[in-house]
């Protein structure tokens, strides 16, 4: 039979690799994961069955942007308190890698706020976070938590995708990958961004939740927390649902006809996307109007519908949690504080501290935080040496807490050294969270690999790493 030159032009030898060796890398993805995953695969995942117990189903992933600093939020430090203004000790810093601070004379910097107690076990936490304090119950203090990357992009790269260096998958689209998702008109993972009054726009890049060489369908997409969530959500005048459908089904099929012939897994994602985009003319403004919700439950968050904020945001992830989204990235950004941090981190605070409370209740209260795996963290903790009157990026010690999905709540796990400077018990890494976070949604890190160019490529990376056992329920 002849074809069409354009087809010819398409049964490229690329083609035929490609096609060849997705099929090798499925069979060694299977392998590695086990006879179950040769099974069929579920309604939306590549992993047919899970190899451990489930705790969670979702993750929603706070994103502090900018770095906040330990110091003045989740480890309160005495000595540092006590020895502030004099000159830090060498035992600490002596060939230790710093970012703006490298080869400057070193002074301690106390912390800026005092620390109060929360919690049936009295835990202290900075005294600007009594929200947060009112429900440390339900909340794990990992305060060793420590990070390979000391500036900003390199280090949301880092903590998105377990690699510094772009092109990698992000954990959303590592997530919805294997497990897929229950929502059948929003796309499995969501990111939603929050500014703030602080003026400090750090650039977030749609780099951090791309979907690298996993296929395109799982890259996280970014809804507009303020005006049209969804650029040309509306249809023009003169173009109906119905019409517009019947071009969804036309192209449908003509990308079904071309991708018998050319091998290529992306056209197959194109005609999802072309659905889930027509499904979501219609889902996501009911997502985004909250005239149904209790004005308690507004109250609550303290936020009014619509105004970009980070609690308004806080409260369409429940939204999105409740309509059976897979993975909801929420970033708060302007927490860079090189200098002002005493103001900085109290205008954060007052941003985030009734809009976490009122995410974790609100959950709970809906039975969905038992199901839920709520993380906070930022890229990187600060310094306890000053920077003029604020402190510069620090990767050897920084507070990360979750809560929700199986984690022991009112736990402190880890500690730092006395002065904050490194974390010295029970040290733990970005590749132990990434694997405590597959572990609660039912993944086994170390066996949820993808072939790529040769190698088996995870979320956890190539290093030993491992599941925080400790604070798991």
């Amino acid at each position: 039979m002849s074809l069409p030159p354009e087809l010819q032009s398409a049964l490229t030898r690329r083609a035929f690799l490609g096609r060849t060796t997705q099929g090798v890398g499925g069979l060694a993805l299977a392998s590695l994961l086990g006879p179950a995953a040769l099974a069929a695969p579920g309604p939306s995942g590549a992993l047919a069955r899970l190899p451990l117990p489930q705790k969670a189903k979702r993750v929603i992933w706070l994103s502090m942007a900018g770095g906040p600093s330990h110091l003045e939020t989740f480890d309160p430090k005495p000595k540092l308190a006590a020895m502030h203004g004099q000159p830090m000790p060498e035992s600490f810093t002596k060939g230790q890698q710093l970012a703006q601070l490298q080869g400057q004379k070193l002074t301690c910097f106390g912390p800026q706020h005092k620390f109060a107690k929360f919690g049936r076990d009295q835990t202290e936490i900075c005294e600007l976070f009594p929200q947060i304090g009112s429900v440390l119950d339900e909340i794990c203090l990992i305060r060793s938590m420590t990070t390979d990357a000391i500036n900003h992009d390199p280090a949301h790269m880092f903590m998105n995708t377990g690699s510094q260096i772009a092109g990698r998958p992000s954990m959303g689209s590592w997530v919805t990958y294997g497990l897929g998702t229950e929502a059948a008109d929003l796309p499995g993972f969501v990111v939603l961004t929050s500014l703030g009054k602080g003026g400090q726009n750090q650039p977030i890049a749609a780099r951090q939740w791309s979907s690298g060489f996993l296929p395109s369908k799982h890259q996280g997409v970014q809804l507009r927390s303020k005006g049209d969530p969804v650029l040309y959500l509306s249809n023009p005048p003169g173009v109906s649902r119905d019409s517009q459908g019947g071009d969804v089904d036309a192209i449908a099929k003509l990308n079904l006809h071309r991708e018998r012939f050319v091998a290529d897994p992306e056209v197959a994602t194109r005609v999802a996307q072309y659905e889930m985009a027509f499904k979501m003319q219609a889902s996501v403004p009911q997502l985004m109007d909250v005239k149904d919700e209790d004005p308690k439950t507004l109250a609550l968050y303290g936020c009014q519908p619509g105004d970009g904020s980070f609690a308004a945001n806080c409260l369409l992830a429940r939204r999105l949690a409740e309509r059976g989204v897979r993975f909801i990235q929420l970033y708060h950004k302007d927490w860079d504080h090189h200098g002002g941090v005493k103001d900085g981190v109290a205008l954060k605070a007052a941003e985030i501290d009734r809009a976490c409370m009122a995410l974790i209740t609100d959950l709970k209260r809906r039975g969905l935080l038992d199901s839920t795996l709520i993380v906070w963290a930022g890229e990187f903790g600060r310094t306890p040496m000053s920077q003029g009157n604020g402190r510069d990026h620090h990767n050897k010690a920084m507070t990360v807490w979750m809560a929700g999905g199986g984690i022991r709540g009112g736990l402190v796990h880890g500690s730092t050294d006395e002065l904050g400077y490194a974390a010295v018990d029970k040290v733990a890494t970005v590749h132990d969270l990434h694997a405590t976070m597959l572990h609660q949604l039912g993944v086994d890190h170390d066996a949820f690999r993808f072939k790529f160019q040769g190698l088996d490529a995870k979320l956890t990376g190539v290093e030993p790493c491992k599941v925080i056992k400790d604070i798991l329920a």
